[in-house]
């Protein structure tokens, strides 16, 4: 009788065995970037595998570029685990320095064109689950129970008017029927290399896009009283998104931001309207609902104070990932067995968003960091280069870059998670009623 000794031995050998592979198709990826949903290309290298590797079923356009590959264990359970990666890029000019650097240029993008690069780690994601795909496909027969790989379109939201990402995935019905009994995912960052970094409660925080139109009447420049200028309330709204944090406890985590503007005007005319597009962030749902009533009190307030009006839109809503105290201990045993109880450490929450929050919510599970960089944690976990190494490069940043040494160790995680909660091992029950 198979052991579960026996297949964690089978995952090292495998994952020794897949390493030289897993480092290209990593490459590959990160070469040829594509902005969130608009991911045919590297939709199709993860179907393609899926379907070399034998999965039982290959689904594609999930949820706009999203695919879902099903593989049916060779032993009876009833058990579902979900592995998630998330497939889009950024429209950020690489600087990483990389060999295999993107030159990637996106001129059909709404409001390009766009340079792109994986600026977030999304390639070191793909490259993670599908190779854990191969490791769980070349075991099949011993295991019990649903392996369902999830690979997402738009985590960094799509274009507004577009529906992609993990809520459409859920909505498609795709994950229905085997549904998950739970869910797991790593996000790659600059902890170090190696290291598995949780938080227990609001590990990442939620998110909203925030359109703010403010409308004016068009005028000449040299007319201003014959028009109504909306750029002193555009100019008073962006000063006073400061003042909302004040409206929010001190010890709260929230940021409100403007992140870009459109207006219609020329030099020497006074626009008909303005639009300014920026993301609200708050570690709990009760805040996200204050800062959004207080950012719709200052756009409307300042639009009618210079005699305009503003309408104010939250779209693309995504919760907080929460990682509850009794998933994180059933998983903690199998993270220490594969990297070590000390490369296990509890880190800050972090303010990023991820909608893989609408995945653990509704199936369970976890939502991880794992380092890729030359970094260290002093003893109140705050990160810190290392002499000698690449230093420190926050995601989204032109220069991220990722210690590939990392991407087996990502593999290993997957797959013994996987193979545990297949087991039992790693297991929650629902909360009474």
């Amino acid at each position: 009788m198979t052991t579960p000794e026996d297949l964690y031995a089978t995952i090292d050998r495998l994952v020794e065995q897949h390493a030289p592979a897993l480092i290209a198709l990593r490459r590959r990826v990160h070469e040829h970037p594509e902005l969130s949903g608009r991911e045919v290309r590297t939709a199709q290298v993860v179907a393609d595998q899926l379907r070399a590797i034998g999965f039982d079923e290959v689904r594609i356009g999930v949820g706009g570029h999203g695919v879902v590959g099903v593989l049916r264990g060779g032993r009876p359970g009833d058990r579902v685990i979900a592995l998630r990666a998330d497939m889009d890029g950024l429209p950020v000019r690489e600087a990483s320095g990389e060999a295999f650097a993107s030159q990637v240029v996106d001129a059909e993008y709404p409001g390009g064109p766009f340079p792109v690069a994986h600026a977030c780690g999304h390639d070191c994601h793909v490259a993670a689950v599908l190779t854990t795909a191969s490791v769980l496909g070349a075991m099949r027969a011993d295991l019990p129970g649903t392996v369902v790989c999830i690979f997402q379109s738009a985590e960094e939201g799509p274009p507004i008017g577009e529906t992609d990402g993990a809520r459409a995935m859920l909505d498609s019905g795709a994950l229905d029927d085997p549904r998950p009994t739970m869910a797991f995912g790593l996000h790659v960052g600059p902890f170090p290399t190696g290291t598995v970094a949780y938080h227990v409660g609001e590990a990442y925080a939620g998110s909203a896009l925030v359109r703010i139109r403010v409308e004016g009447v068009q005028t000449h420049g040299s007319t201003p009283w014959l028009g109504a200028d909306p750029m002193p309330a555009v100019g008073q709204i962006i000063s006073g998104v400061g003042q909302l944090y004040r409206q929010v406890p001190a010890d709260h985590r929230v940021s409100a931001t403007i992140g870009h503007i459109e207006d219609v005007g020329r030099f020497n005319i006074i626009p008909g309207h303005v639009t300014l597009y920026g993301t609200l962030r708050a570690a709990t749902d009760a805040d996200m609902d204050d800062l959004q009533a207080g950012f719709r009190r200052l756009a409307e307030g300042s639009a009618e104070a210079f005699g305009c009006r503003a309408t104010v839109d939250f779209l693309q809503r995504v919760p907080p990932v929460r990682n509850t105290q009794a998933w994180m201990d059933a998983a903690m045993p199998t993270l220490q067995r594969v990297v070590g109880a000390r490369h296990v450490v509890e880190a800050p929450p972090l303010m990023g968003y991820d909608d893989v929050s609408l995945f653990v919510e509704a199936f369970g599970g976890l939502y991880l960091n794992l380092g890729v960089q030359d970094t260290r944690l002093d003893p109140v976990r705050v990160l810190a280069p290392i002499e000698g190494g690449r230093g420190l490069v926050q995601n989204h940043h032109p220069g991220f870059y990722a210690n590939e040494a990392a991407l087996p160790v990502s593999v290993r995680i997957h797959a013994n998670i996987a193979v545990d909660h297949l087991l039992g091992l790693i297991e929650v029950s629902p909360p009474a009623g």
